[in-house]
């Protein structure tokens, strides 16, 4: 294991003291650095949560801000935040209009989440819950329940945090939110592993050439793993299977976010989307919005996914607001 870092033990909390140090936008609550939450909370607005765990940067926290997110629970590498601290942060973003809890589909998070929002309504505060879903390699069509949550839910994120800005109510917030969450998709490819801090080797192994398709943002296992082959076949291969799923009619709008998933260098992402714009530009489909990036990683894996958003007349706009956290800075054009 080659990394920067103190005590492996230490790297989530030095992380997060980083963070506070670098952005006094935001803060923690309850003595506890993993509540993290805005400095600024908006009275009468609908507070959004998410939460997970940690080795995803800029997911979860950093889009906690002006015109996304309003808090997140800040968990160890690859875990969960805790019940009491999803539940701290719930109570300092409530301002009275309810709090939509916005997080990805992994049985540890459901769970915290779920407890917190029963303690929450002890102490009167309304919760919603939206569950990202994005991946369409982790499960088939018609079982989408099944599916996990990835880069897609930045969309989410977005879209929600734009309508609560707009001083939606907590149901249209949510029903939004739902609208974007059935109009994404996800696929992802990786072509090598991470290390966990404190476990010190790779969480599993690829050979030189090869790569996986489908390949979940902890490891969890693709659909095919197959020699390396060029950019544009990688492309063509993955977007197979978002196209399989959407009906994307002449005429109609998208937003798409290329997402690297930790070391894999601009200019491979660019060659993505290149290829990307054209398979769009074949069916007459235009990419009214892109962000090409790092927005959800796995610590230093080599890899990317590419997330369409099918917009409409509604999400348009709401995707189209300006926002800005310490990771992302979108301003409306």
């Amino acid at each position: 294991m080659k990394k920067f870092l103190n005590k492996p033990e230490d790297f989530v909390e030095e992380m997060l003291e980083g963070i506070y140090a670098a952005h006094p936008e935001v803060t923690h609550v309850a003595d506890d650095l993993h509540c993290f939450v805005t400095a600024n909370p908006v009275p009468g607005k609908v507070g959004i949560v998410t939460g997970g765990g940690s080795g995803h940067l800029p997911l979860f926290l950093g889009y906690v801000g002006d015109g996304m997110l309003d808090g997140a629970g800040v968990g160890g590498v690859f875990q969960s935040p805790s019940s009491d601290q999803i539940l701290e942060v719930t109570k300092h973003v409530d301002q009275g209009a309810g709090v939509l809890y916005l997080y990805g589909n992994y049985s540890g998070d459901i769970m915290n989440f779920d407890l917190a929002g029963e303690l929450a309504e002890v102490d009167d505060i309304e919760t919603a819950t939206v569950v990202g879903n994005d991946d369409v390699a982790s499960s088939k069509p018609g079982e989408e329940h099944k599916r996990r949550g990835v880069a897609g839910i930045v969309f989410l994120y977005k879209v929600a945090g734009a309508a609560a800005a707009e001083m939606k109510p907590l149901s249209e917030v949510v029903r939004l939110t739902e609208k974007a969450k059935a109009r994404t998709r996800t696929m992802g490819v990786a072509l090598t592993p991470c290390i966990v801090p404190e476990v010190g080797k790779p969480s599993f192994t690829l050979g030189e050439d090869e790569m996986e398709i489908g390949m979940g943002i902890h490891g969890e296992p693709g659909i095919t793993r197959k020699t390396l082959e060029p950019a544009d076949a990688v492309v063509d291969e993955m977007m197979e299977r978002i196209f399989a799923e959407q009906d994307y009619a002449a005429g109609d709008e998208v937003a798409i976010i290329v997402n690297g998933l930790g070391a894999t260098p601009m200019e491979e992402l660019y060659i993505f989307y290149r290829r990307i714009s054209q398979l769009f530009a074949q069916r007459n489909v235009t990419i009214s919005q892109v962000w090409i990036g790092e927005f959800a990683t796995s610590m230093e894996m080599a890899g990317a996914s590419i997330s369409v958003l099918h917009l409409d007349d509604e999400l348009k706009p709401l995707i189209e607001r300006s926002a800005t956290t310490p990771f992302f800075k979108h301003i409306a054009k």
